[in-house]
């Protein structure tokens, strides 16, 4: 399916239904078609070929949905850029991904000033918001143009859209995918999570990123329902928009499940249209599962898993918790997933292998980047390898061990962070942590912690070494336990370790 014939199709059965609602504005799907049809006129008027890539800059409103489908019924690319970019990697996304036309919220006006000079590509830009830089309001740019379906000759098999990975490790990469990749996982979405036209679906993540657009935006779109959206993430703001808007199924990252368990403000009443919540892009510890289950006895918990190269290839519905509790889930129903060996032979259960996925879903490629792509089809047999190590047990479900990148060596020992951190989970004082490899001249490295304490607790680093010795072989345990008040993370939540270990790596040259 072509990625505007979601939008057509439930316009024309939905026509006054609200598509969107933010903040004040309520946009129909007769009104965002029409507009959407507007801006792929503008696109074309303005000498846009198809497949030239065009770049979003903007936190979550209104106007992201017009830009998502006005650019996909066009035949361009959208390029989706994250809002949190200094300039410095501003200007290294937009010049790789060949950025041709840059529409920017105002707010980032001075970010893409301070850039522009150094993309001779990019030759126009349209802002939101207010006018800025001498571009033209968006509204300005699409008066005008037609509000029909645009017409242009497209393939299931071309391509769409372009999230930017990273953010743990390294330069970001660009996640190409095509009509019929995207299709598919807004498939998995809206069967496995059951999204259906009666839903209000909250977008409360970044849109720039996979997981709120591909994930739970164009899924509500295709099923015909309406969204509603907050920006920026806030406990507060959450629970008043559920209460304001009715708002029944939503993506969370843990980060933010954490913060709605512990809000002073907590309030059941506030929460009684919610019935439905994925979560992904980290792992959730199980008391914030847990907190939740017992505080909304109603609210009903899938935990996804996927990655942006690969849509969502792995669910965990509720009826299987608490049995399958820490399991990412199984295959979902219209992918092939499996655990392999380095060979891709499937391992037995309880082994470890990593994680890889075959099918229509997966992305078409690393945008210019042959030897990554290469990399990650490896054995040139159509799996994708994700780099995440697992296990499967008999009935099929995935618990993740770790990155295979963040597995530390310690004494020739193999050593996996997440195994130490789910330990230190249990104990109850613990909100968040994460494990990551230091320097040592006798065993190479050994494991550190960084632990963040649930509000008004209290533990010393001997409490949590003690609390490891007894769950963990000798070796395994902590040998640096730091307490914080947060960590740095990525848009989805995702801790990000690379920031923790530079300090300790410096200078060295372990990966990070």
């Amino acid at each position: 399916m072509l990625t505007g014939d979601m939008l057509r199709r439930a316009a024309h059965r939905h026509p006054a239904k609200a598509a969107i609602l933010w903040n004040d504005t309520a946009l129909s799907y007769r009104d965002l078609d029409a507009a959407a049809n507007r801006l792929a006129h503008a696109l074309r008027a303005a000498g846009l070929p198809r497949q030239a890539k065009v770049g979003m800059l903007s936190r979550n409103r209104a106007d992201y949905a017009v830009v998502f489908f006005g650019v996909a019924k066009s035949g361009c690319v959208l390029v989706n850029v994250s809002v949190l970019y200094a300039p410095d990697e501003l200007a290294f996304v937009l010049d790789k991904a060949d950025v041709e036309l840059l529409i920017f919220e105002d707010v980032f006006a001075d970010k893409v000033a301070a850039v522009r000079a150094k993309l001779p590509r990019l030759k126009t830009l349209v802002a939101l918001g207010s006018a800025k830089l001498g571009a033209p309001l968006l509204a300005d740019f699409i008066a005008g143009h037609s509000a029909e379906e645009p017409g242009v000759a497209m393939s299931e098999d071309d391509p769409f859209c372009m999230t930017y990975t990273g953010g743990t490790t390294g330069r970001p990469k660009g996640v190409l995918a095509t009509h019929r990749a995207r299709a598919v996982t807004a498939h998995t979405v809206m069967v496995e999570e059951a999204i259906d036209e009666r839903d209000v679906v909250g977008v409360v993540t970044p849109m720039f990123h996979v997981a709120a657009l591909n994930i739970m935006f164009q899924p509500a779109m295709l099923a015909g329902a309406t969204v509603t959206m907050l920006a920026p993430w806030s406990a507060d703001g959450f629970r008043e928009m559920v209460r304001r808007t009715g708002m029944t199924a939503n993506f969370m990252v843990p980060t933010q499940a954490i913060q709605v368990v512990q809000d002073p403000a907590f309030d059941p009443a506030a929460y009684r249209t919610w019935k439905k919540v994925s979560f992904a892009g980290a792992p959730m510890p199980d008391w914030t599962q847990k907190a939740l289950m017992e505080k909304l006895p109603n609210l009903r918990l899938t935990q996804i898993y996927g990655q942006s190269e690969m849509g969502v290839i792995a669910v965990n519905r509720w009826w299987n918790l608490p049995k399958k509790l820490g399991a990412v889930g199984r295959e979902a129903y219209n992918v092939d997933l499996r655990v392999v060996r380095p060979d891709g032979t499937p391992v037995g259960v309880g082994e470890i292998g990593e994680v890889v996925s075959r099918g229509e879903n997966l992305m078409r490629e690393y945008y210019n980047e042959p030897e990554q792509t290469k990399a990650f089809f490896k054995l040139g047999d159509g799996w994708g390898w994700s780099g995440d190590l697992a296990t499967i047990d008999a009935d099929g479900f995935v618990t993740l061990v770790d990155r295979s990148k963040e597995m530390l060596i310690s004494g020739g020992e193999n050593v996996y962070p997440s195994e130490i951190e789910r330990v230190i989970y249990a104990l109850p004082e613990v909100a968040e942590c994460a494990v990551f490899g230091v320097p040592d001249e006798q065993f190479g490295e050994l494991p550190a912690a960084y632990v963040a304490l649930k509000a008004g607790a209290t533990l010393t680093e001997a409490q949590v070494t003690a609390h490891c010795e007894r769950h963990l072989a000798r070796f395994k345990r902590p040998r640096l336990v730091r307490f914080v008040t947060d960590f740095p993370k990525t848009p989805i939540g995702k801790i990000q370790k690379n920031v923790l270990k530079e300090p300790y790596w410096e200078k060295r040259t372990k990966k990070i």
